[in-house]
């Protein structure tokens, strides 16, 4: 598993699996995230990433296998496991008569933390991503990329060890975008975990320590981007990589539309 070696593991998944029915939407899994590691998760539309992050959250309940986050077991412990989880989804869900801060407290709330230390966090989390103005409006106030701004803020506001988060750049402008990534690479480097699922490859590539790659419910690639090129056989961009494995002729399909 690359750089897991030797380092304490935040997130720990043992033959993972995922059915519904006759579909198998994630097969036997096995990953392991070690602390201190921005671990990049992509894969194509329906390849059974969402569907592992949310099982990661205890969201879903796996058909078959185990997650451990930062030590605790997901199913024997799930309140100490999900204390040690920050949970980022790509859809912004949040109750809309709450102001931002009231949010914020909830969230902090879920864990068990309250008062004055947590009124600080929250608004210093606020002012990060520009919403010290708006967090005593209620949140039906607010645009897409503000409840998504939101959302990570409450994230965060219990500072857990590990982040889970599904395409963390929607909805957000430029601005907030840097300023997330900036989070992230000071996490990690305080020794904390990110898991982060992103169509956008450039992202990965420039951020990510290890990237995994799903294709069809499996994992069929993990390692550094010099393990991966190493793999290949080619100093390819994470693109050509991610392309090759996933099965996906993108040249063979425009040229078979066009001639249609």
């Amino acid at each position: 598993m690359g750089r897991s070696s030797g380092r304490r593991t935040m997130i720990e998944i043992s033959s993972l699996c995922k059915r519904y029915g006759s579909f198998t939407a994630v097969r036997s899994l096995d990953l392991v995230v070690p602390k201190g590691e921005l671990f990049g998760f992509l894969g194509p539309n329906g390849a059974g990433k969402t569907t592992t992050m949310r099982m990661i959250a205890g969201i879903l309940q796996p058909t078959a296998g185990s997650v451990r986050i930062a030590g605790h077991d997901l199913r024997a412990d799930p309140i100490s496991a999900k204390r040690a989880l920050g949970f980022i989804p790509d859809r912004p869900f949040i109750y809309e008569k709450l102001t931002g801060m009231e949010f914020l407290r909830f969230a902090a709330g879920l864990y068990g933390e309250q008062g004055a230390a947590v009124d600080k966090r929250g608004i210093e989390l606020l002012a990060l991503f520009d919403l010290d103005g708006w967090r005593d409006e209620l949140v039906e106030c607010y645009s897409h990329g503000m409840r998504q701004k939101l959302i990570i803020a409450s994230a965060f506001v219990h500072r857990p060890p590990v982040i889970v988060v599904d395409e963390p750049m929607v909805g957000l402008d430029p601005k907030s975008a840097k300023i997330l990534k900036d989070l992230f690479r000071e996490y990690t480097r305080r020794g904390h975990s990110v898991m982060m699922s992103t169509h956008t490859l450039e992202i990965a590539e420039g951020m990510c320590d290890r990237i995994g790659i799903m294709q069809r419910g499996e994992l069929v690639a993990c390692g550094t981007m010099q393990q991966l090129r190493g793999a290949s056989g080619n100093d390819d961009a994470l693109e050509d990589i991610f392309l090759r494995l996933t099965g996906d002729n993108v040249a063979r399909e425009l040229v078979e539309v066009l001639d249609a």
